[in-house]
């Protein structure tokens, strides 16, 4: 075999082996331009349009997060370094950007109110992505099935579908004729301005819990779903094609408080006296 030959053989894999690593980096990326366009002062948008584009940055930030781990095994370039630097990624993208999304959402709350749930949601992220590291070995962060904790970006998730589903709430105040269905959207947005920072306290607790929350990624690879699973993911996608955005807060809040609603159904009744 030639010189040339050879190395035109090889240059595919060398672009390759970059593949994971841009990957987790356009995860960071995502998370810098959500904090980005939530705090941008010059752009010549509506808040609610701004904090829609800010959240789907974070879910732009989850597609590179689920697959930069299926591409680091697909090329064989697993490593200690990159399992760091997704932990680094998530940190922004799952820590930071949601909390500047709170701040920004919520305007009804004394800035020494909302300003420490913010730093308590990234904190507790942080603390989740380090436990995680720990406990789970490099080789086997994707194929375990269940997490400890609700997982920081299903924690961001939540967040960032309270603010993706901001303007058609906005918009039915206008675009909807009965006076009952506007006065239904005004009262949802008002209290969501209380609700976002409660549910970030929320969720903040649950990414630290020992609550066990289900891996959906081996399932879907490996087929392995229930019946009921199914139904519930056709109910899922039904609801999202009838009300779109509006069914993303719903989704993302039954993923993360039906493990501890279900583990507090469990407990004896002198147990939940007590609790």
């Amino acid at each position: 075999m030639s010189y040339r030959a050879a190395r035109k053989r090889r240059r595919p894999r060398m672009s390759l082996s970059f593949l994971p690593t841009m990957l987790t980096l356009g995860n960071g990326a995502c998370g810098m331009a959500s904090i980005a366009m939530a705090y941008n002062a010059e752009l010549n948008w509506s808040t609610e349009n701004k904090l829609f584009a800010a959240g789907c940055l974070i879910f732009a930030g989850m597609l590179f997060d689920a697959f930069d781990g299926w591409a680091a095994r697909a090329t064989k370039q697993t490593s200690e370094f990159g399992a760091q630097l997704d932990s680094l990624c998530d940190a922004i993208t799952f820590g930071v950007a949601p909390a500047v999304l709170v701040w920004q959402y919520s305007n009804v709350l004394p800035l020494r109110v909302i300003y420490p749930i913010g730093v308590l949601f990234s904190l507790c992220t942080i603390l989740r992505l380090a436990r995680f590291n720990v406990e789970t070995p490099s080789d086997d962060a994707e194929d375990h099935a269940y997490f400890e904790g609700l997982p920081s970006p299903a924690a961001a998730g939540t967040i960032a579908t309270f603010a993706i589903a901001t303007p058609e709430l906005s918009g039915m105040q206008t675009s909807i004729a009965d006076p009952r269905a506007q006065e239904l959207a005004a009262t949802v947005l008002a209290s969501c301005q209380y609700l976002l920072p409660a549910l970030a306290v929320l969720l903040a607790y649950l990414m630290v819990s020992r609550f066990r929350y289900e891996h959906f990624v081996p399932k879907w690879l490996g087929g392995h779903w229930s019946p009921f699973q199914i139904g519930l993911a056709l109910f899922a996608i039904m609801t999202v094609v009838v009300v779109k955005e509006l069914a993303l807060p719903l989704m993302f809040c039954y993923y993360a408080f039906e493990s501890p609603i279900r583990n507090w159904m469990r407990l004896p009744e002198s147990a939940r006296a007590s609790g």
